[in-house]
């Protein structure tokens, strides 16, 4: 009885507005960002300039497209994005951008952000929903299909992604590094201070805790504030003041914009119709409803994404230790500005006859790939792969390499990161623990 009145409450029709300007404004920050991205020279430096790309696991076969492919695909990405926000040939837009963002994302893991993650995960759910049946070049081309209406599910969807990404995000600020020494936020407020206004607050020695506990709140509790209706005005302000504070603040790309262009999406699905006052900028009613009814197929495929959502960022929990310093299960968990980390990375290649010769990184990797890689231990161990093949092609026959890396975490003093005594040529990546990961040191050395 309860699971047959959700399934209604799922396939009962909602007005869909809310999704149209969903579609628009997130398409629209796409837009933006893509054209951005080509302009500032990124495609070059990102994708054509490193002589070496580190691999997520599993998808070794991505690999930066020769020649100008990678500016083609970002070409094709700008359209797609276009024509998401006009409502042409959407459906393939969305999976144009969803393939073709997703392939460019998985070429190197240097570049790995959240909001890349969700870019993907948003516009591949585009795909199978009916966003683009009113105030779009479709309607406007056959005004006979236009829908104001959708299925519930079809909202819930977004609303769901959008909701999973502030539920870990909060959960993940729910340790003693943010709660109770207020980093990694000590350290990046103090880089700030010269600023007008701000500086003299953000150097007060409690703004960093502050600022934290303030920060697990809003993850914790802005998705019921903006769902409740007595709350969501005011929610939303405090919303878009966050993430532009977030934005001025911290370097973290386009995330701040995309979730002040995604969160409307828990208000009153009816809210641009009601903005618009029903003066003909938003279709005039029209019978029927966008989106199927979910059959059993879809409530199965509904339930399994549901549940990939909730599972895949609780995968740190299997492992040993500060995942926060080992960083495994750390990617696609939503573990957002939790980690500050300054490294030095040297290797060391030993022969056959016992000869070793160091390797500096900056010889294989450039200035960015040497800074990521320092911190991050799959990155180490697939860059000494990488060394070891190559001194192999060289003529040195099988080698062993080790690594001396030295790091800082969340403001405690630098200790060694890798086992020294460990070849991590002989080691392969993949799910499980990384043994050769050296103990996080405890509490940060400014408490």
């Amino acid at each position: 009885m309860v699971f047959g009145r959700l399934i209604r409450a799922l396939d009962r029709p909602v007005d869909g507005a809310s999704c149209v300007a969903f579609r628009i404004s997130f398409g629209a920050v796409l837009l933006v960002a893509t054209v951005r991205f080509i302009a500032h020279g990124w495609v070059a430096k990102y994708y054509l300039q490193p002589k070496l790309f580190f691999q997520y696991w599993g998808f070794g076969w991505v690999r930066p497209l020769p020649g100008l492919g990678m500016y083609v695909l970002y070409a094709a990405m700008t359209a797609a994005a276009l024509g998401m926000v006009l409502g042409f040939a959407y459906r393939s837009a969305a999976a144009v951008f969803a393939l073709a963002f997703s392939y460019a994302h998985f070429c190197d893991k240097t570049n790995y952000l959240n909001h890349y993650y969700l870019v993907s995960l948003l516009t591949g759910l585009m795909v199978v929903l009916p966003l683009d049946r009113e105030w779009s070049l479709r309607t406007w081309r056959r005004p006979s299909e236009t829908r104001v209406r959708v299925r519930a599910w079809v909202l819930y969807a977004v609303r769901f992604q959008i909701a999973v990404v502030y539920a870990f995000g909060g959960i993940g600020k729910l340790g003693p590094d943010w709660l109770l020494h207020g980093e990694p936020l000590r350290i990046w407020l103090s880089a700030n201070t010269e600023l007008p206004l701000l500086g003299r607050l953000l150097s007060a020695p409690w703004a960093a805790l502050a600022f934290s506990w303030c920060g697990a709140l809003f993850d914790l509790s802005i998705v019921p504030l903006l769902l409740w209706r007595p709350t969501r005005t005011p929610a939303y302000a405090v919303l878009v003041t966050f993430h532009v504070l977030t934005a001025l603040l911290f370097p973290i790309g386009m995330f701040p914009w995309i979730m002040i262009a995604c969160a409307p999406i828990f208000g009153d699905p009816s809210w641009p119709r009601v903005l618009f006052e029903r003066r003909g900028l938003l279709s005039l009613p029209i019978d029927g409803v966008a989106g199927p009814t979910l059959d059993r197929a879809g409530r199965l495929a509904a339930s399994l994404y549901a549940v990939v959502q909730v599972l895949v960022p609780m995968r740190c929990l299997l492992y040993p230790g500060n995942t926060l310093w080992t960083e495994e299960g750390f990617r696609f968990s939503w573990k957002v500005m939790l980690i500050e980390k300054a490294g030095d990375l040297e290797l060391t290649v030993v022969d056959a006859r016992g000869r070793s010769y160091l390797v500096d990184p900056r010889a294989y990797l450039t200035p960015l790939q040497v800074r990521m890689a320092a911190t991050q231990p799959d990155m180490i161990q697939e860059l000494a792969a990488d060394v070891a093949r190559d001194y192999q092609a060289r003529g040195y026959g099988t080698v062993r390499v080790y690594a001396d890396s030295q790091v800082s975490f969340n403001g405690r003093l630098r200790q060694r990161f890798i086992d020294p005594k460990v070849d991590l040529a002989s080691q392969t990546d993949g799910l499980r623990h990384k043994s050769w990961i050296l103990p996080a040191p405890s509490k940060p050395a400014s408490f």
